[in-house]
């Protein structure tokens, strides 16, 4: 029989694997979308992404928004606009900024998160590690700057704190993947209005093909992944396990690209790794969560089972 003890403890775990897991979907995705980068763009790249993503989640899910409660459905919205932002403003910033001080400028987000949730000043410890780890990985100080790729840069990073903290939200209200459905299709139409005109017309077969493919490695698998590590932990350890990102892309660099990283960005790992340790032994979230419940009547519970009970508080009102 597992303890009360034990079962936070659990929770952390493997809320832990999932955003790992989700990470390394991330990466693996960025690095196939560059080879879609010369025929349709990275804008574009993240559009078809984002629409197929669209496709294969509302077939799949068939999500009822029309059954959410009012200001469930408005979580839902804003959180495909926060979606859509952080996910072209960061194409944006990448193609004026080198990727390194992108990657710490974005990096502010999840950390903003970690350090405003964090619940006192132990709590900003491992925050403190993941931000030293996550400037010795990028460097930041090095190339030249530009306006407009900073002010993408940071944008992407309020965006990113708001995915963070609405996924959450949603995903305590939403049964299954029901919101992520909703709020992936209202992401590909904002990327449709900025994007698809200028891209529709350069498709082509195996554009489509290679586009459904990638919208399973980004975003489908690891926004799932997500919304359920956002079940099991708090979204101070979460943003702060995000900042094992840029270790990972550097594992994968050396592993294959035999990209050998420097001194300083073998100690930004160590760091990292130890802001993601103490983040997994202190992330569990220490509140039951709630049964996610977005329809009228009887709660179909993620299980498929029906619940005829009243509804409790909502955390989002």
């Amino acid at each position: 029989m597992v303890s009360i003890t034990a079962a936070p403890r659990t929770s952390a775990r493997s809320g832990t694997l999932m955003a790992l897991g989700s990470m390394s979907c991330v990466q693996l995705g960025l690095a196939l979308s560059v080879h879609l980068f010369g025929e349709v763009g990275p804008l574009g790249a993240a559009w078809l992404r984002l629409a197929w993503a669209a496709v294969i989640l509302l077939a799949a899910v068939r999500p009822r928004p029309w059954r959410f409660r009012r200001s469930v459905l408005l979580a839902t919205v804003a959180l495909g606009i926060a979606t859509a932002g952080v996910t072209m403003l960061f194409m944006v910033a990448v193609a004026r900024l080198p990727l390194g001080t992108a990657s710490a400028l974005e990096f502010l987000g999840p950390l903003g998160v970690a350090v405003a949730r964090g619940g006192g000043r132990r709590a900003l410890l491992w925050p403190g590690f993941a931000a030293v780890g996550v400037l010795l990985l990028t460097h930041p100080w090095q190339g030249s700057l530009n306006l407009v790729g900073i002010a993408s840069a940071l944008g992407a990073a309020i965006c990113w704190a708001a995915y963070i903290m609405l996924t959450q939200a949603v995903g305590d209200e939403v049964a299954g993947l029901q919101g992520l459905a909703v709020s992936i299709t209202v992401a590909a139409l904002a990327a449709t209005l900025v994007s698809g005109p200028a891209v529709i017309g350069d498709l082509t077969p195996h554009l489509l093909l290679a586009g459904f493919c990638l919208a399973l490695v980004l975003p489908v698998i690891p926004f799932s992944l997500e919304m359920y590590a956002l079940r099991r932990m708090t979204t101070s350890a979460f943003g702060t396990l995000m900042c094992l990102e840029p270790a990972i892309a550097l594992v994968a660099g050396l592993a294959l690209l035999g990209q050998v990283p420097r001194v300083w960005s073998l100690a930004g790992v160590a760091f990292v790794i130890a802001a993601g340790l103490g983040a997994e032994r202190s992330g569990a979230r220490t509140v039951p969560r709630a049964v996610p419940r977005v329809l009228a009547g009887p709660a179909v519970l993620e299980s498929g089972e029906i619940r005829h009970e009243p509804a409790a508080h909502s955390a989002l009102g």
